[in-house]
């Protein structure tokens, strides 16, 4: 992907305010940052500049659920804003379907996109989606067409005359490989038998519950003792995060990470300093995340004693 030209018009709506350290775009977007809150953490503050910058974006792209530190965004308030000032309000979503719910009609988002890789469970490579509000279905045109977003009752009519599917299904190119469909739609079928505010609910009691064991026995209070100490990055507030806790340590995460991945733990590495562990409810149970807490103990533990020995 290339970089959107950073030299635009002062006097034209062109600029596209994306999430920082998200994307090579323009990063035009004020954020009103908690001071007290070393993590920086995107508040319910969001706004767009209401002066030169504000009149020039176009397009506002962000984040439904940072991928770093698992905040999950205020999508309806950033949706409301952007739109107030003329612009067009999109989300990358890769973090967010099947971690938490989603109502994009109704919230009025303009478009979205998202893999299925991650909480959809469909395997590496698996397809990625799109949504288009149905405000747009005629007036937003994709800018690369194909035969399979042409109108299926007249698909093979073969007369040269373009007639696009409304809305999103007019994006797509061409068929999807049947290989790559099978996975997701068997994760899709689980989903819907085990509805998102059923998984949501259980997951908020899992990452409660993962947050408290680590806060009880690794919080800032053993910072006295030869404890090593984890912070939790992610937002404690149960309507600015998902699934995932950030964690970051006293001690070098390396080491942590592969002693970790010695006793069977599936997490995530995150430079410069940053272990993603996502308890999820489709599979996770509070037995899992008690035994993660004793897998890190002695994952620290091991940790300490190679620090003796040198």
């Amino acid at each position: 992907m290339e970089p959107l030209p950073l030299e635009l018009p002062a006097d034209t709506v062109q600029r596209v305010a994306s999430e920082l350290r998200c994307l090579p775009t323009d990063e035009r977007v004020a954020l009103r940052l908690d001071e007290e809150d070393k993590l920086r953490h995107f508040r319910e503050y969001f706004h767009i500049p209401k002066r030169q910058e504000g009149d020039s974006i176009a397009v506002i792209l962000f984040s439904g659920v940072h991928y770093y530190t698992g905040q999950h965004f205020n999508m309806p308030a950033i949706t409301k804003a952007g739109q107030a000032k003329g612009c067009f309000v999109g989300f990358d979503l890769a973090h967010a379907v099947g971690n938490v719910e989603l109502h994009l009609h109704d919230w009025g988002v303009d478009f979205a996109c998202w893999c299925s890789y991650k909480y959809l469970n469909s395997g590496a490579g698996g397809l990625a989606g799109a949504f288009v509000h149905e405000k747009h279905a005629h007036t937003i045109k994709p800018a690369l067409v194909g035969w399979f977003g042409h109108e299926l009752s007249t698909r093979f009519k073969m007369d040269n005359k373009l007639q696009l599917i409304p809305g999103a299904n007019g994006f797509r190119i061409s068929n999807p490989p049947i290989l790559l469909v099978c996975p997701l739609q068997a994760s899709l079928e689980i989903f819907k038998k085990a509805t998102m505010k059923a998984l949501r609910r259980k997951s908020v009691l899992l990452t409660g519950y993962l947050e408290y064991l680590i806060k009880h026995y690794y919080g800032k209070e053993k910072a006295e003792t030869k404890t090593p100490v984890v912070n939790v990055i992610t937002p404690s507030r149960i309507e600015e995060r998902g699934c995932q806790l950030t964690l970051t340590f006293s001690v070098p995460i390396k080491s942590i990470y592969q002693e970790l991945e010695k006793r069977g733990v599936v997490c995530d590495k995150r430079e410069p300093n940053g272990i993603r562990v996502a308890p999820v409810p489709l599979y996770n149970s509070f037995h899992d995340v008690y035994k993660f807490i004793s897998l890190l103990n002695s994952a620290l533990e091991a940790e300490e004693r190679k620090h003796n020995s040198v």
